[in-house]
């Protein structure tokens, strides 16, 4: 049995002054307390000093095959305009096999100049020799380009697709903007030209995670090409990557039938190294970006339109009364108010039928009507919520949802204070996995309803013990608990929002072995 003593200037997170120093053996922690009164012979030793040793950091949602994409592919978010759009995509077709796919991620149509998506001819003259894709950074929208709707077989005669939209001009003539499970077929069509996303990339990845303090996470795999990647099964590549990977995943799988979800369940159950069987994810609507968020009223912005309805009553009901009937969890994504409402009634009548609340997710949780609120906390029902959504949409949020609504959106605190669990995410690679951002914006929230900020204690509380207990795991550091150790430059309990952003994570633990992280490893790009 391995036996080792962390020893920091404090250990924090555990909600006790628990001195400074942790005893692990055999990967479990053995004791936390005074290093002092825990030191003895023969034990290794590891020193951190000035730094403050945490409950292992969870995210609660995060897309490990999109984040390992994002490192990878090229980068939209930083474009100022569309001739920066061309330079990168251009930049792009040049250093790609010919014929290839170009897929591109993190497109924000927010930053650019023209304030609106560029459309498949803007696409065509940029790139006219091969498919493109564009993903709007959100991962409800993406423009492709004339080749990439062929493939598709997308054209002017083609219907919109349940719980999508194609985008058309006053021809009829789709645009190239695609909108929820219009983006699909695209993916499809290009999963065999996108260049590979591979096992050694999200073997990569993952220890990026761990760079940034991530012991574990919340993993949202889907059983075919997911959009953020657009080459072939993540699921799959999840499989062939499990012997590199150097966190815990508690795998959430997008699955169409009950057959899939067993199916999935089955083969994780085989995969080992770190990667377990969560339960089932479904999509209720879209993004408040994409105007696809279903709102019960118009866009402050865009008034005539109420978003996108992704989530059949009935299906919806049968697959997740197969996922609890497997004794795994169901994470339902909902943004906006209305498709809150409707998540929280099938909700409702799950908890009615005998369903555990506990077992029970809403993904986002975004805008909320204040009768969801107290629904939430006497439902018992979890908000997975990502603090990291109010940095990127600071500067447009009043202008798409209006004042009033803007009061009941992100409401962390009123949700607490109802009484509903929390757990911090960051949907990685909609936002950066840094999970001391996002404690720090949950506490200042960029100046965005302040009134809704958390204290240093709950916002640390999201990323440790909210977090894994809506994974089904325990974010404490207390005898018998997996020794998973987040070590930091900073107590973010009482760090400034400022000091937290600038923090650097010191080292990371899993199951009481340190994830070896390459100096010049990157963890975000835009």
């Amino acid at each position: 049995m391995i036996r080792s003593l962390h020893v920091a200037d404090q250990v924090s997170g555990t909600g006790v002054v628990a001195g400074d120093a942790v005893l692990v053996e055999g990967g479990r922690i053995v004791a936390v307390g005074e290093a002092s009164r825990l030191r003895s012979p023969g034990i290794e030793e590891h020193q951190y000093p000035g730094a403050t040793i945490l409950p292992g950091l969870v995210d609660a949602h995060l897309h490990p095959v999109g984040y390992a994409a994002s490192l990878a592919r090229p980068i939209l978010k930083g474009a100022g305009d569309f001739d920066d759009l061309a330079d990168i995509l251009a930049e792009a077709a040049r250093s790609q096999a010919r014929g290839s796919a170009v897929v591109a991620l993190r497109l924000d149509d927010e930053s650019l100049l023209e304030g609106r998506l560029p459309d498949r001819s803007f696409l065509d003259r940029v790139v006219p020799d091969r498919p493109v894709l564009a993903v709007r950074y959100c991962g409800h929208i993406a423009v492709a380009n004339s080749r990439a709707l062929e493939l598709a077989g997308i054209g002017v005669g083609t219907l919109d697709p349940p719980g999508g939209s194609i985008d058309r001009d006053d021809e009829g003539m789709p645009t190239g903007v695609l909108r929820e499970t219009a983006v699909d077929p695209v993916s499809a069509a290009l999963q065999d030209l996108a260049p590979e996303v591979t096992p050694d990339d999200l073997s990569t990845a993952s220890r990026a995670l761990a760079a940034v303090g991530l012991t574990r996470v919340g993993a949202v795999i889907d059983l075919e090409a997911g959009c953020f990647a657009g080459a072939g099964s993540e699921f799959d590549l999840l499989l062939a990557a499990a012997p590199g990977i150097s966190i815990g995943m508690e795998v959430f799988v997008v699955a169409e039938t009950p057959e899939g979800l067993h199916e999935s369940a089955d083969r994780l159950a085989d995969a080992g190294g770190g990667l377990r069987f969560a339960g089932l994810k479904m999509y209720s609507d879209g993004s408040i970006g994409g105007h696809t968020a279903a709102m019960h009223q118009g866009f402050s912005d865009h008034p005539g339109e109420r978003g996108t309805d992704r989530l059949d009553p009935r299906w919806a009901a049968d697959m997740a009364g197969t996922a609890l009937a497997m004794g795994s969890r169901v994470a339902v994504h909902a943004i906006g108010d209305r498709a809150n409402e409707n998540v929280l009634d099938l909700m409702e009548s799950l908890i009615r039928s005998g369903a555990d609340p506990s077992l029970l997710r809403v993904e986002h949780a975004s805008v909320l009507a204040e009768a969801d609120i107290t629904r939430f906390g006497s439902l018992g029902i979890t908000a997975s919520v990502q603090p990291a959504f109010i940095a990127s949409e600071t500067g447009w949020l009043e202008k798409r949802l209006g004042r009033d609504r803007l009061t009941r959106t992100y409401p962390f605190r009123s949700l607490a204070e109802a009484g509903a669990p929390l757990a911090g995410g960051s949907d990685s690679p909609v936002e950066p996995p840094h999970p001391l951002w996002g404690m720090a914006t949950a506490r200042d929230r960029c100046g965005l309803v302040p009134e809704e900020s958390l204290d240093g204690a709950a916002a640390l509380a999201m990323f440790t013990s909210g977090a894994a207990a809506a994974i089904g795991r325990t974010g404490v550091l207390e005898p018998g608990a997996e020794a998973n150790l987040t070590i930091v430059s900073v107590d973010p309990v009482e760090a400034t929002p400022g000091d937290l952003r600038q923090a650097e994570v010191v080292a990371t633990w899993v199951g009481g072995h340190p994830v070896e992280i390459p100096k010049e490893i990157t963890t975000w790009k835009g």
